[in-house]
């Protein structure tokens, strides 16, 4: 079982109105307030890794083009065989 990472205690002031929606979004989630902004927090964290990802992948394709050549033989084929095709 892996061992849980120590928790720390924090003070964050929250508008009110958000505060609120926070509340009952949680309640009808049946779910406590740490736990929905927690959740909240991960998911913010694990969008924004993906779209670092997402910027890295698009700036290696910008650095080194994919070659067209295979796209080229497999529209090509496909040109030939899609027609064949009893849809």
């Amino acid at each position: 079982m892996a061992k849980e990472a120590a928790k720390k205690i924090i003070h964050l002031p929250l508008d009110s109105n958000l505060l609120a929606r926070i509340d009952e979004t949680a309640e009808a989630l049946e779910t406590s307030r740490v736990a929905f902004i927690r959740e909240a927090c991960r998911l913010r964290l694990q969008s924004l890794e993906r779209k670092r990802l997402d910027r890295q992948y698009v700036a290696g394709y910008r650095r080194v083009p994919e070659e067209t050549d295979w796209a080229n033989t497999g529209s090509t084929l496909l040109s030939h065989i899609l027609p064949q095709e009893k849809w």
